[in-house]
């Protein structure tokens, strides 16, 4: 029998008010004689309990009785930071700390605040992962977490793009990141791990020798007992706009000049990147008067931009580089050789 459970039914009816067992049940996901069989062992331990029978009836509270047995355990207190990412608290290993947070939080609250808190939950949804994308499977990240707070080095193999595409590393996780629902631990390997003395030079150093491995690509981990420090002055926050301003920059390479009819032009933020968006708008200028406008926009390679333009099929027309341009004719060749088609109609 779990006395957090106990704990839980207590202040379910603490927050809630009147509830049935089949709710009890539901919330804490137990079978309904469970749910009885804790509310007997409440009433067994002194706690006013009164039953309601009946249509609408169910458990609740003698009047004025209060707990005050809402202290939180480390856990819990963790877990409060994903009180509004039920998805992201369940890949941490954190779905029944939350839950049990919350219940304690609601349970401290005087009613009135209480209700409105319970009625804003009901109308506030955040869904992190991105569009037309399936959530990751991440099995060692609860093992980054613990690794990440009790500062242990990790042994991990890792799948990377470029060859060899299977690494070895021994890393010391500084944080973890959730990106459009991908997960990223920030971390240094054994041989780069910031040593600088300096203030200003200790965090230049361990902000160069930090590096982001997404979690999904990991193929194997261990915690080992090795501990190690976590730099004073590394701000993970800080880290990562300048990673994110540093992938940016590293993406593209190129430009290319471009032509877009009227729906290509509203067709396009739906299918390139902001940053190709934010490019036409600067650099649009008419050609012709059928509301066609040509661009210059950032490439990051042939074969990308090749790939990302042919989704706006007729709509756009490469001008240059004759590289892109002739990569996307060639595509456009081999389509329709596929479908049998070997001139214009």
């Amino acid at each position: 029998m779990s006395a957090g459970r106990l704990l839980s039914v207590l202040l379910l009816l603490q927050s809630r008010g009147r509830m049935s067992a089949r709710a009890i049940a539901e919330e804490l996901g137990v079978s309904v004689r469970t749910a009885y069989r804790d509310v007997e062992r409440l009433q067994g331990a002194g706690v006013p309990v009164c039953a309601e029978p009946g249509r609408g009836g169910g458990y609740r509270l003698l009047d004025g009785y209060r707990t005050r047995l809402t202290g939180m355990t480390e856990g819990e207190a963790r877990a409060l930071l994903f009180a509004g990412l039920p998805d992201a608290a369940a890949d941490l290993g954190l779905a029944a700390e939350v839950s049990a947070a919350r219940l304690k939080l609601l349970a401290a609250l005087p009613a009135g605040a209480r209700e409105e808190a319970a009625r804003t939950a009901t109308v506030f949804h955040v869904d992190a992962p991105g569009w037309y994308r399936e959530p990751e499977q991440t099995p060692y990240l609860p093992l980054f977490v613990d690794a990440t707070l009790t500062q242990r080095v990790v042994e991990a193999r890792y799948r990377r793009w470029r060859a060899p595409q299977e690494v070895s590393r021994r890393l010391r996780p500084y944080g973890l990141v959730l990106k459009s629902g991908v997960w990223y631990v920030v971390a240094a390997t054994e041989s780069t791990t910031a040593t600088a003395t300096a203030t200003a030079t200790a965090t230049a150093t361990a902000t160069a020798t930090a590096a982001t491995y997404r979690v999904a690509q990991v193929l194997d981990a261990t915690l080992s007992d090795e501990r190690f420090d976590r730099p004073g002055d590394f701000e993970l926050g800080a880290y990562w706009a300048s990673y994110l301003a540093d992938f940016r920059a590293r993406r593209y390479t190129g430009t290319a000049t471009i032509r877009l009819s009227p729906q290509g032009r509203r067709r396009l933020p739906d299918n390139v990147a902001p940053e190709v968006v934010r490019a036409v708008d600067a650099t649009a200028t008419a050609v012709g008067g059928d509301g066609w406008v040509e661009a210059v926009v950032p490439t990051e390679s042939t074969t990308h931009a090749c790939g990302e333009l042919l989704r706006l099929g007729a709509d756009v027309e490469v001008v240059a580089p004759a590289g892109l341009r002739r990569a996307m004719a060639d595509t456009v060749g081999a389509l329709a050789r596929a479908y049998g088609v070997t001139g214009r109609a």
